[in-house]
């Protein structure tokens, strides 16, 4: 058992054979940084991780891939032939470690002609738990066979063929035999493990959108800049929070670890119901259901109104982080009403915020955002709308509020089966350096590491220069291509 972490975790991402990877195995520390040559498969990595992630949450097989890949034959490795069935797939796996034990789980998926998991298998204690076969192509399900060592020795059953059948076991298994207790703890440790994961890619193009009152993003794809511009666009408010924090966690020490999701966001609220909901509201509207941020960033504003007034401690961090990132000076951030039908620098008034031919959840989404803008106080400068600032400097921003933040404050689905202090968050964060000069790149990896050592977040991220990490203990870099 890896004892340097009692929180579920994943810490080896395997790439038997997914797209550039074959017979890949990738350690993951608290903060792992994939670095290589493009097309070395840095970013194909982190697909592979949030494809299990996906799954792990109860996602199907067609939504994890096509949402992560953009279709299947897309994660078949290169020169893979059929057989002679005309079946191809890929193969990925990860290695979870907590308080069962490293526990492995395997998986391969057949992506042509038809996309289905035709095998998964998971281990642990020294024990095989889970095994599933593809034994009729004519049905859509697989054969599964977990560990019972009770009065027979496995229990045997039909599985779909679209989901992660260790995410099935705690709705399947009794748990009245020793056997059955270990297959419930292992599989709780992985699902635990692989919800836990926020994928995030501040977009720039998008933050500027929806700061300007436009209704589209850029592309899945976007990078900085026009490079995202041809994406296809995504509404500002595609992505709403739709979920309230079940947890329940405790509010953090101010500054401190104290709980998953640190000093902000295990604070309770009450939902547009009337009830009391972990985080923010579930059916909430307005400011208050932007409160949760989205993996492009774009309603940063909103979020930053939240978090300010959460916790001044940690917030006093990110304006310290964000000085040392930004040109010129910087003695605050935070974020200020727009002006109501105001067309000057930075506002816009709700109605402008999306136009008539905005999608609906893009202009709900421009709804919510229209209420705040997120400045900086320059002192004598002045305020500069966050929007202004360079790409470089909003994608720092972006990603170290996001470090300085957990569960409750992401838009992600937290476990609220599992007390926040048994979990911990892994940020997903390719192209992390993007945008930025090696001084800002550097001052981020720092924030990240000094965040990681807490022991509620982890960090797997992609950068084209590894030197940013040099000399700073506890970066794990990991050279791919080489």
């Amino acid at each position: 058992m890896n004892t340097d972490t009692v929180r579920p975790a994943v810490t080896e991402l395997r790439l038997s054979a997914f797209k550039t990877h074959r017979g890949v195995t990738l350690p993951l520390t608290r903060l792992t940084l994939l670095s290589g040559e493009s097309g070395s498969g840095k970013s194909s990595a982190l697909q592979a991780y949030e494809i299990l992630a996906r799954l792990g949450r109860g996602e199907s097989l067609a939504r994890a891939v096509g949402e992560v890949a953009g279709s299947p034959a897309a994660c078949v490795p290169a020169g893979a032939r059929p057989d002679e069935q005309g079946r191809r797939g890929f193969r990925i796996g990860c290695t979870v470690d907590g308080p069962a034990g490293p526990v492995s789980l395997d998986l391969a998926v057949q992506a042509e002609p038809e996309l289905r998991i035709v095998g998964e298998r998971l281990t642990g204690g020294g024990e095989t738990l889970l095994t599933t076969a593809l034994t009729d192509p004519n049905r859509p399900a697989v054969q599964a066979a977990w560990h019972t060592a009770g009065a027979t020795p496995v229990t045997r059953a039909p599985l779909p063929d679209d989901r992660l059948g260790t995410s099935l076991l705690p709705l399947r298994v009794a748990g009245k035999t020793a056997g059955q207790r270990l297959v419930l703890a292992a599989a709780e440790q992985v699902v635990v493990a692989l919800r836990s994961a926020f994928v995030c890619d501040p977009r720039p193009e998008v933050m500027r959108d929806v700061g300007t009152g436009g209704a589209e993003g850029a592309g899945q794809d976007g990078g900085c800049g026009a490079d995202g511009a041809g994406g296809a666009g995504r509404g500002a408010g595609a992505r709403r929070s739709g979920r309230g924090a079940g947890s329940g966690g405790g509010p953090g020490k101010p500054g401190g670890a104290g709980g998953a999701a640190g000093a902000w966001g295990a604070r309770k609220r009450k939902g547009s119901g009337g009830g009391e909901a972990g985080g923010w509201g579930r059916d909430a509207e307005g400011p208050r259901g932007e409160g949760r941020l989205r993996s492009s960033c774009d309603n940063l504003p909103a979020v930053l109104e939240r978090t300010s007034r959460e916790c001044a401690r940690r917030h006093a961090v990110l304006v310290a982080a964000v000085r040392e990132a930004c040109a010129g000076p910087v003695e605050g951030l935070r974020a200020v009403p727009r002006q109501a039908g105001g067309t000057g620098e930075g506002g816009v008034d709700a109605a402008g915020a999306a136009g008539p031919g905005g999608s609906p959840g893009a202009q709900a989404g421009a709804a919510g955002a229209a209420g705040v803008r997120a400045v900086l106080d320059r002192g004598a400068l002045g305020e500069l709308p966050v929007e202004q600032l360079g790409d470089g400097e909003l994608r720092f921003l972006a990603l170290a509020l996001v470090l300085l933040t957990g569960p409750e404050v992401l838009a992600m689905d937290p476990v609220g089966e599992v007390p926040s202090a048994h979990q911990q968050m892994t940020v997903m964060a390719d192209g992390m350096d993007r945008c930025m000069d090696p001084r800002q790149a550097r001052e981020l990896v720092s924030l990240a590491l000094r965040m990681t050592e807490r022991g509620h977040v982890r960090l797997l991220g992609t950068v084209r220069d590894p030197s940013v990490a040099e000399g700073l203990p506890g970066v794990q870099v990991l050279h791919l291509g080489a």
